[in-house]
């Protein structure tokens, strides 16, 4: 593996799961692979969970790891090409990358969306810039379009906590007071799509996410029907996707908010969400201290996840 951007770069979904959920058994069973090797974390936006599980993921693997936070004590980067460079922007991206990709083995790279271009969004270009450039294997620690890593800690979590060989999976939007990417459902329909569970997305109209993402997925306006029988609730907020309204907020709409009502709809499904998440607005506090909340073991499943793809980088050395 070389890059790690989407459900692909995997390989067979099935064999990738089997990987994890034996790294998990024992997390340092391959420390010899990161002996004397460095991984460098790239953070333009902010983390909690990301930060903390891929910096343990690269550790149990016996990496040494860098931290760089990009508007904390570095230079002030700009991104595009054919700039004047006469603000407040000091160093250009095309030559920070190469000078970071002299420091590390392998590179980490996190880049919300910024919604001020659709095109340059959807194109990936920071990361692919980091991809071109750096001249290392680069993994995404979420871009603009999507967030791998938290799809295949999902995934994991997904297969623990079945009870079926096929179980009903329910994407749902939920409200939120802030404008937020699609990364975290894009990624999660691209893995979803390939794994072997019912999916289901449902939305209010003017939602709807990219197809290549989507491909084909059921799409349920409801979302009452969409819970009906599910095994498990992932709740998220998503801002517009389709032109014109590209990043923008169409609805704050609470009773798309996830409450016990509507989880009583499913067959005692578990409810799962990537976290940070807004109380009372995602899901009342109710459904998610409830037993079928599970998006601590979730979260602890994003070392997993890392440290698999790490794994996997590491071993293309």
């Amino acid at each position: 593996m070389k890059t790690y951007t989407n459900v692909k770069d995997l390989g067979n979904l099935e064999n990738a799961v089997k990987e994890a959920l034996e790294i998990k058994k024992n997390r340092y069973a391959y420390k010899h692979l990161g002996e004397n090797k460095t991984c460098l974390m790239v953070f333009f936006n902010n983390s909690l969970r990301t930060r903390l599980s891929t910096q343990k993921a690269a550790m149990n693997l016996g990496m040494n790891t860098i931290v760089l936070d990009v508007n904390q004590g570095a230079w002030k980067l700009e991104t595009e090409r054919g700039v004047i460079m006469d603000g407040d922007k000091t160093e250009h991206l095309l030559e920070a990358i190469p000078v970071m990709g002299c420091y590390a083995d392998v590179i980490g790279v996190r880049a919300f969306a910024q919604f001020e271009s659709k095109t340059f969004d959807y194109e990936e270009t920071i990361l692919n810039q980091f991809i071109k450039y750096s001249g290392k294997p680069v993994f995404s620690m979420e871009a603009a379009t999507a967030h791998p890593l938290q799809a295949f800690a999902d995934l994991i979590t997904i297969e623990e906590y079945k009870r079926t060989a096929r179980p009903k999976v329910v994407l749902t939007w939920a409200p939120h007071p802030k404008a937020l990417p699609q990364a975290v459902p894009n990624s999660f329909a691209d893995f979803m799509n390939e794994a072997d569970v019912d999916f289901v997305i449902t939305h209010p109209e003017g939602y709807e996410l990219d197809e290549k993402f989507v491909r084909g997925a059921k799409i349920e306006y409801d979302q009452r029907k969409a819970f009906a029988g599910a095994d498990f609730i992932y709740a998220k907020n998503w801002s517009a996707y389709q032109d014109p309204n590209y990043g923008k907020i169409l609805s704050k709409d609470r009773s798309w908010t996830v409450d016990s009502e509507k989880m009583a709809l499913t067959d005692n499904a578990y409810f799962m969400h990537c976290l940070p998440v807004r109380r009372n607005m995602i899901v009342t506090d109710d459904v998610i201290e409830s037993p079928q909340s599970i998006v601590i073991p979730e979260a602890a499943n994003r070392e997993i996840s890392a440290q698999t793809v790490l794994k996997r980088i590491l071993e293309n050395l």
